[in-house]
């Protein structure tokens, strides 16, 4: 089964619908514009359901994060490695808690699913002692002070696990990054099941320059290990992590729990929820904003496991993977992009099984206020570009040749393409769009449609608030602990970043999105993965005083 996307140049269907985000998009500005030119009221009317259904989207993104919110907060509670050990010895256990009351988190689940391991024939549930974690990390040219807090914290995470560790690293990374390397392979080695290094070639053939690429070398020099050590690629899950990812505490346990207690393991893949608040007190207030709703989007996300993609930080079975050989080396969205790869190759039988409990990143951070900002935009470019997965589906969806459940493809397939196109257009169209019927129809024919319009846009604006206030309540609540250099005013400061949400909306993920869509319209396509600078607030603070 051909999984790859193409390089070079396309067949002319697949180029076709290359064009449709883009199209979409600006078809949104064209369509308010068009109807406002025939009729101010028929401009009225659509500016009205676009805001319509995103304050019905509204509502439930906030009815949802509560949600999220004290699921993950439950989930962060539970014990994993004590329900480990009680499916190691399934039938003792549960004959201990079977009719026993608990308010714990899925109480009457871990029940069932040790009644279900119990009465199962030996071999059906892997045991937890089977399990081996490996963990590859990936990384171009991060300093030490960034890798090693993820490594620490691995440290501390999975109690009951072995864990083996990859660092990837690239090879264009140069001289200081293979001494980062070997640095790091003396503090860790002996900490973990295994520590290794393995470094991605520079240059090699088809290949784009992106994480994707790297990960999936990583995991060719760990099927190879694995072959060596006799070790089953049923008994592996395999976790991609950034450099700045610091996993909860729980999650490998947690994961452990949830693939075993699984019949069809290996058709999921496991998605924590990836959280921007390790740095979150040292970025500038625009990254502020962007980070904590990126986070609270991926903590609804969680709340709606049919809609839900591998985003980041996620875990899969060793033997899926090596079947579908790994990794994408074709894109820069790599995560995102394994999920449709993932789907196809399982001809739909696939799902992402949300794991409700943090995997902690760093906001945007560069060593200045201008580099924080472009390398904000370019993160979300590139997030944007996930809009190349648009032809891919859509050439697997309407064939003759699929392999997916036609309607559930469809319903797959919209949800992608309305995603990039609500990201791009929708922010701009409710910002600006009441004044679009009021000037395009001067004097007389200016209908009382058209002139009360900018007057009703703002009432619902205003009604859609209630949501954002849902969020800077729980931003709040989710911070970090201050840091003892900066003042309390800083707190104040973390409510009033929230005016530059309209901006940040706009300027940000909306331009992003479009410029990403436009790349792909003309072709010009993205084929490097622009790595985000990574500073921590001491390497900021040290180049700023050696450039005075």
């Amino acid at each position: 089964m051909d999984l790859e996307i193409p390089l070079g140049r396309r067949k002319p269907l697949y180029r076709l619908f290359e064009l449709l985000p883009l199209t979409l998009s600006l078809g949104m500005f064209v369509l308010l514009i068009g109807l406002s030119i025939i009729n101010p009221v028929l401009g009225a009317l659509f500016l009205l359901v676009v805001i319509i259904s995103m304050l019905v989207k509204a509502a439930g993104i906030a009815y949802r994060t509560l949600g999220g919110y004290r699921v993950l907060a439950k989930a962060s509670r539970v014990d994993w490695a004590e329900r480990l050990t009680h499916i190691e010895d399934a039938p003792t256990w549960y004959a201990k808690l079977r009719g026993t009351k608990s308010h714990s988190y899925t109480h009457a689940v871990h029940l069932e699913n040790l009644r279900l391991v119990a009465a199962a024939e030996s071999g059906y549930f892997p045991k937890p002692s089977q399990l081996y974690h490996a963990v590859i990390i990936a990384t171009y040219n991060e300093a030490i002070d960034v890798l090693q807090p993820t490594i620490d914290t691995l440290i501390t995470s999975g109690r009951n696990q072995k864990l083996i560790v990859v660092l990837a690293y690239e090879e264009r990374g140069g001289a200081t990054t293979e001494e980062t390397a070997r640095q790091l392979e003396k503090l860790y080695r002996g900490k973990f099941y295994n520590f290794m290094l393995v470094k991605h070639p520079d240059g090699l053939k088809d290949e784009v320059v992106g994480k994707g690429a790297n990960c999936t070398y990583a995991g060719d020099h760990l099927q190879k290990y694995l072959d060596k050590e006799g070790i089953k690629y049923s008994d592996v899950i395999v976790t991609t992590l950034d450099s700045d990812n610091r996993p909860h505490k729980e999650y490998f346990d947690y994961v452990s729990y949830e693939y075993i207690c699984h019949e069809n393991r290996k058709h999921l893949s496991f998605q924590p929820v990836a959280m921007f608040l390790s740095n979150i007190w040292d970025v500038p207030a625009p990254m502020r904003v962007i980070a904590t709703g990126n986070s609270f989007w991926n903590l609804i996300s969680s709340m709606r496991p049919h809609t839900l993609r591998n985003f980041a930080a996620h875990s899969q079975p060793m033997d899926a993977l090596v079947e579908m050989g790994f990794w994408s080396k074709r894109t820069i969205v790599e995560d995102g992009h394994q999920f449709w790869r993932s789907y196809f190759y399982f001809n739909g039988d696939y799902a992402v099984k949300p794991i409700h409990v943090p995997v902690y990143q760093d906001a945007v951070m560069s060593f200045t206020y201008w580099k924080t900002i472009k390398a904000q935009f370019i993160q979300l470019r590139r997030w944007g570009y996930g809009a190349s997965d648009v032809p891919y589906v859509a050439t697997r969806v309407f064939t003759k040749k699929r392999k997916v459940p036609l309607m559930d493809g469809i319903a797959k397939f919209w949800r992608l393409v309305d995603s990039h196109v609500t990201l791009a257009s929708v922010a701009p169209i409710v910002a600006f769009g009441g004044w679009v019927p009021m000037f395009i129809n001067s004097g007389a024919t200016r209908s009382v449609v058209a002139l009360q319009l900018p007057v009703v846009v703002s009432w619902i604006q205003r009604v859609a608030m209630i949501g954002l206030f849902i969020t800077i309540l729980l931003a709040v609540k989710t911070l970090p602990k201050r840091p003892a250099h900066y003042h309390k005013a800083r707190t104040a400061m973390m409510v009033l970043q929230w005016i530059l949400m309209p901006i940040t909306s706009i300027a940000f993920n909306s331009a992003a999105s479009l410029t990403a869509q436009v790349r792909l319209f003309f072709g010009a396509y993205m084929e490097k993965f622009d790595v985000t600078d990574k500073a921590t607030y001491a390497s900021a603070i040290m180049s700023r005083k050696k450039k005075r």
